[in-house]
């Protein structure tokens, strides 16, 4: 699979852009065990031509996190076309369009998924973004905007028609933001339509190797994107491809190992950030990780964890926890 010059290894697997998730720190260890290619947090293009800081922020890359996607949103057709060129200055391979965010403060402002009511202006920001840039240009949206709404087959033929290298489709419709089951028989008509020759990506509800593979198998799709499934786990993409090569679960990673790969992306948050916004980046990682899952008695230090503001405070409670032992 291509995208672009981008030749990917049969089976990929993509790590979701995610505000708040996908930083630096984070992409880098997702790539270390095995994401095939990964996207920023979502950039606001209107923020980015007003040269708002931290938006600028999002734009960094390290080299070893490469093929990285730099995602952008707006609703101005002139305006994301412009920051389009911006983040291409800071060498992406690809730049991604967001039709897919559903929070109210993007999709209400008829950016992201609020898009999927417009599909005229959707369609007016891809071609601009395409004739703007050199790089492959790329689109994340969802299946529509509600039940009743669900263009996606249509629309992927549109989108394709503007030039664009991909589409990741969310097997979710904005309603449904991100509740109850992503429904992937709409992906795999897309993929299976005759008149579609782009990669389609699948997205939504992977958070085992055995979902990831019947994804593959049943649908068609092209490669799967992780995105929930891998915040406080970034080894999922370890244990997907060893799924995928072998058709077994590898043996879980020790307790100790699991541990020491939170504590680095910890420490990789705070290298990239300070100490206190470092130590507070990586708290929605804490909280979900499934390392800590089952351990009884374990809220007073959730909590602590949680609030701790210094490495050597945090690192100390998490020093102190241990597996209760087996039956």
């Amino acid at each position: 699979m291509k995208i672009g010059n981008i030749e990917f290894n049969p089976y990929p697997l993509f790590l979701a852009p995610m505000e708040d998730v996908t930083d630096p720190a984070f992409r880098l260890m997702c790539k270390q065990f095995g994401a095939d290619m990964v996207y920023t947090e979502f950039v606001s293009a209107d923020a980015l031509i007003r040269n708002v800081k931290r938006t600028e922020q999002k734009l960094s890359i390290y080299d070893e996190e490469r093929p990285v996607a730099i995602q952008i949103y707006g609703r101005d057709a002139e305006a994301v076309a412009e920051a389009a060129k911006i983040a291409e200055a800071a060498k992406p391979e690809i730049i991604d369009l967001n039709f897919g965010c559903p929070v109210k403060k993007v999709a209400g402002k008829g950016a992201g998924a609020g898009l999927l009511r417009d599909i005229p202006r959707m369609l007016e920001i891809t071609k601009a973004v395409v004739d703007a840039v050199k790089l492959p240009v790329t689109v994340k949206t969802r299946l529509g905007w509600d039940d009743d709404n669900k263009v996606i087959v249509d629309l992927a033929e549109k989108l394709q028609d503007c030039g664009i290298a991909a589409l990741t489709i969310h097997g979710r419709t904005r309603a449904q933001m991100y509740k109850g089951d992503a429904d992937w028989t709409l992906i795999g008509e897309v993929k299976n339509n005759p008149r579609m020759h782009i990669p389609i990506i699948g997205n939504g509800d992977v958070t085992t190797p055995e979902r990831a593979k019947e994804c593959f198998d049943k649908y068609g799709v092209d490669a799967v994107m992780i995105g929930r499934g891998s915040i406080g786990k970034p080894w999922i993409f370890k244990e997907v491809k060893h799924y995928l090569q072998t058709g077994e679960n590898m043996d879980p990673l020790p307790f100790e190992e699991q541990m020491r790969i939170i504590k680095q992306h910890v420490l990789n948050s705070v290298e990239w950030l300070d100490e206190r916004r470092g130590i507070i980046h990586s708290r929605r990682h804490l909280a979900a990780t499934p390392l800590f899952k089952g351990i009884p008695n374990f809220r007073d230090t959730r909590i602590a964890m949680l609030r701790a503001e210094k490495l050597d405070d945090l690192f100390s409670i998490m020093d102190g926890i241990t597996l209760p032992p087996a039956p």
